[in-house]
């Protein structure tokens, strides 16, 4: 028993040194790193941080704008250097981050000519929030995930429209729209799929309904159909089940107009094999 208390106490003392020593380390790289662009001028810290964003230093070109914004609050490179900050941190994978400089942004400057970008940005952070390393490697079916960012990505492009017509992001921000709207109707018609596989029958055609009623025009809607189709006839229900058929020979007599997975890669099917979406 002493001899564990006294390896005990000799972990804990070390832990502790160490951590003293990486504090003091870390105090002494952000003394060096502040001492670094002690007599730096306005332009001088604007060309530099530029460049580090160009060639993909962002923390670096993080560091030197917000220099930049401390030292020269009402400099001819101030506000730009906010904005800037907003996409370093989005280039950074650190979303949260980059959605609240984008937010001080519009706030303080909501009438400059730029402030339609941070609008966008805050779209194009939640659009891109969820892509990790799997799946720019490993490609999964997305809409089987949680909405959540997605929807937050579509009423941020959704503003932007609404607010800036004129904006040049707004053609991209469409088409960002079409494929979120997809996006979230497929998951939709996943949860449905679930419900019926699991004999939830009501419970699948509401879901179901959910993608025929309020996302028209998607690719998800041939889907919906075929899980109602189904789940009315599983519930006894033939004629809510023919009208349904009825809907989907009408609208789709060839099947969906586009395949549900149109484009897989290996390793997507790999992934879909394994199941771990499901």
């Amino acid at each position: 028993m002493r001899l564990f208390l006294v390896k005990f106490f000799l972990v804990l003392t070390l832990g502790l040194s160490l951590q003293s020593c990486e504090t003091l380390k870390n105090f002494n790289l952000e003394s060096t790193s502040t001492d670094e662009y002690k007599d730096w001028s306005e332009e001088k810290l604007h060309t530099s941080a530029k460049e580090s964003m160009d060639d993909g230093y962002y923390q670096k070109a993080i560091k030197m704008y917000e220099t930049l914004e401390s030292r020269f609050p009402f400099g001819e490179y101030a506000a730009q250097a906010q904005l800037n900050i907003a996409y370093a941190y989005y280039k950074n994978d650190d979303s949260e981050a980059a959605i609240a400089a984008a937010e001080r942004f519009i706030k303080i400057h909501p009438r400059n000519p730029s402030v339609d970008y941070a609008y966008y940005l805050k779209g194009l952070v939640n659009y891109n929030r969820d892509i990790g390393f799997l799946e720019r490697f490993l490609p999964t079916d997305t809409s089987q995930r949680d909405p959540g960012s997605a929807r937050e990505a579509y009423n941020n492009f959704q503003e932007l429209i609404s607010r800036f017509p004129d904006s040049q992001y707004i053609p991209d921000a469409q088409q960002r729209m079409i494929a979120l709207r997809n996006n979230m109707a497929m998951h939709e018609v996943h949860a449905a799929r679930f419900y019926l596989k699991r004999k939830a029958y009501v419970a699948a055609v509401n879901r179901a309904s959910e993608v025929v009623n309020n996302y028209q025009r998607t690719t998800a809607v041939p889907f919906a159909l075929e899980v109602m189709i189904e789940a009315y006839k599983k519930l006894g229900m033939e004629t809510l089940a023919n009208n349904a058929s009825r809907v989907y020979e009408l609208n789709f007599p060839d099947g969906p107009p586009v395949p549900e997975r149109e484009s897989r890669t290996m390793a997507g099917k790999v992934w879909d094999f394994i199941g771990f979406d499901e």
